[in-house]
């Protein structure tokens, strides 16, 4: 799987909005290696999108198609500033990945200490973050970079979301989980979701 993050500052929501439907119903039906994405809105207005392809070169081959990059154009007319992208071509899934039951889903940006290391506890712990965080429906994680990865966690709801942190504060797989990162973790969270 190829996970492409795309983030930038909304200077004209309206017009972004008519070209995320376009390409729903235009480019979607027809998206070689397509799998599904999640997009939203931060509350400071940012528009932070999630698209998931079957590999590097799927996703290469509908970024090159001419009526994709005139789409595009009138897209990224739509931010105020540079858009960035994140294109991270090892992924791993938590629970089944995103999931469409989500009312709320948290972005996650960091480093680890040992990717390798990091990725094997994470999948060990799974069982047992589902059963103690019935709020947690899914994840993805897109590794790229040094050592970086950009995680994407799916809740029923914000409320949920922080109960469960609240009682996660002194469990000591998630003192083993912070261990693993090398710096701080930034939050992104998207309270207005669509997925795809």
């Amino acid at each position: 799987m190829f996970l492409q993050v795309m983030q930038g500052k909304v200077g004209d929501r309206d017009a972004l909005e008519r070209q995320m439907e376009l390409w729903r119903t235009q480019f979607r039906p027809t998206a070689k290696g397509f799998l599904g994405s999640t997009s939203g809105f931060t509350d400071d207005g940012q528009f932070v999108a999630l698209a998931r392809f079957e590999s590097v070169e799927a996703a290469a081959a509908n970024s090159h198609m001419p009526e994709q990059n005139a789409w595009w154009e009138k897209l990224a007319a739509a931010f105020d500033g540079e858009v960035g992208f994140t294109d991270c071509a090892e992924v791993d899934t938590m629970m089944g990945g995103g999931s469409d039951a989500a009312g709320f889903v948290q972005i996650m940006r960091g480093r680890a200490v040992d990717p390798a290391a990091m990725r094997d506890t994470s999948a060990e712990m799974e069982k047992a973050l589902a059963a103690a965080r019935p709020d947690i429906v899914g994840g993805i994680v897109g590794w790229h970079g040094d050592r970086e990865f950009v995680q994407a966690i799916y809740f029923t709801s914000v409320d949920a979301a922080r109960a469960g942190e609240k009682t996660m504060q002194d469990d000591a797989g998630a003192a083993e989980w912070e261990a693993m990162l090398d710096g701080p973790l930034t939050f992104t969270d998207l309270h207005d979701i669509r997925f795809d």
